[in-house]
């Protein structure tokens, strides 16, 4: 029976630890026997990590709303279960966001935690009025585009009229010059 060697594999699989362990310190990224234990070590510090990263921003958003909750007058396991009375479903995540970002939307969501806390309930209102000011900026922002665009034509290139010529349904538009191309756009 010939014998077996095994030399490229053997080689790849040291390449690839010694490429896992690419700007480790001192031998642990130049020996093979070093940067294998430093990678097994290294691979089971990520995974510990992620599980542990999850731990440390639930605490900083808990942090954050407390802060915030303290603010107005109230604590963080009370705000947390007046929003559970009034069927609130907000995570932490974005509890924490507005509280740095928006504080007037969280002085709202504590009163309507303290209000489900004695026993009331409120209208919960939905303010379509941000909602009307976006998308009315959003279309006078378009039209300034299109003004732009009918004012700028001349400072586009070929491919980009080709482009505007297609989209409008301009006949014969492929085999047209820039001067032409202009001149069918307008």
């Amino acid at each position: 029976m010939a014998r077996v060697k095994g030399s490229n594999i053997h080689k790849n699989r040291r390449k690839k630890v010694l490429k896992l362990a690419k700007g480790y310190f001192g031998s642990k990224h130049k020996l093979y026997k070093t940067a294998k234990e430093q990678v097994m070590h290294s691979l089971k510090y990520a995974y510990r990590d992620r599980k542990q990263n999850k731990r440390e921003m639930r605490k900083l958003w808990i942090t954050r709303i407390n802060a915030a909750c303290r603010m107005n007058d109230i604590s963080y396991s009370k705000f947390i279960s007046g929003l559970n009375k009034a069927g609130v479903a907000i995570n932490r995540k974005m509890l924490s966001e507005i509280a740095i970002d928006d504080a007037a939307a969280f002085t709202n969501l504590v009163n309507i935690a303290k209000a489900a806390l004695e026993g009331k309930t409120i209208k919960q209102e939905v303010k379509t009025t941000k909602v009307v000011k976006e998308t009315k900026t959003t279309e006078k922002k378009a039209t300034a585009k299109k003004e732009e665009v009918k004012e700028d034509i001349s400072k586009l290139t070929v491919a980009e009229l080709k482009k505007l010529a297609k989209e409008k349904n301009v006949e014969g538009y492929s085999t047209m010059k820039k001067a032409e191309l202009l001149e069918a756009l307008k």
